[in-house]
């Protein structure tokens, strides 16, 4: 083992293997261990099948996060926790762990939970991290919603948070993206009618995988959809470069 271990969070895009960067490739390549989180319930989840076109499985190691679970404080804690203390384990017998996280390890990831346990545990490990695309950028360029103009704010809201965070977002000036707003379908196309954003915006989930599905956000039927559905509801804009 090297005399200082490093645990590497890197981002490997929204699902789309041809997504993750050079540098991802890299870092996932040359680490000891390559970790993947999963739910409790076993499937393979996305960062997994994304690194498989890159890492041969037996240089994997699945691990167990409750990705899902928001009303079991206790619970989801415990996960952490062992979670952790695996990837101290990998750390102590190998020296480089890469932890694979869809879309960026530093935008609503468990990367940084992961990374302050192992802290904790093991004082002295470096922590990095290597940028991934995310599903806003995916489903931007898949769609051909532009994201910012001129002065444009831009705003990210997860609805998990609440519809009404995403309806005060969406009375602003700027470009609104909700994340993980599947569950939630029916809130979200009210927030778009009642603040006058459903024409222009869109939505989409799966992106770059087989089931790919990119819809405008006015075919919203209230129906619920996959967990990690994507939205932008675009800036209103009168003319070009109106905005610089």
């Amino acid at each position: 083992m090297s005399a200082q271990p490093r645990l590497i969070g890197v981002g490997v895009g929204p699902g789309d293997p041809e997504l993750v960067t050079v540098k991802g490739v890299n870092a996932l390549r040359s680490a000891d261990v390559v970790v993947v989180p999963v739910m409790d319930t076993g499937e393979r989840g996305r960062a997994e099948a994304t690194v498989l076109a890159y890492v041969g499985a037996g240089r994997i190691e699945r691990i167990v996060f409750a990705l899902n679970e928001r009303e079991d404080r206790r619970r989801r804690e415990a996960a952490w926790d062992a979670a952790g203390r695996r990837v101290t384990a990998l750390l102590r017998e190998h020296g480089t762990v890469a932890f694979a996280t869809i879309g960026d390890p530093n935008v609503y990831s468990t990367f940084g939970y992961l990374a302050q346990t192992v802290r904790e545990l093991l004082p002295g490990t470096v922590c990095e991290t290597v940028p991934g695309i995310t599903a806003m950028q995916d489903l931007a360029a898949r769609s051909g919603a532009v994201l910012t103009e001129g002065t444009e704010p831009l705003t990210l809201v997860p609805v998990t948070a609440g519809a009404a965070v995403l309806r005060d977002a969406l009375e602003g000036p700027g470009t609104v993206v909700a994340y993980k707003f599947g569950r939630r379908a029916a809130e979200v196309a009210g927030a778009l009618r009642e603040t006058g954003r459903e024409a222009d915006a869109v939505w989409g989930s799966a992106l770059g995988l087989p089931d790919e599905a990119i819809h405008p956000a006015a075919a919203l039927d209230g129906a619920p959809l996959p967990y990690l559905s994507t939205l932008i509801a675009p800036a209103r804009r009168a003319a070009r470069g109106g905005k610089l």
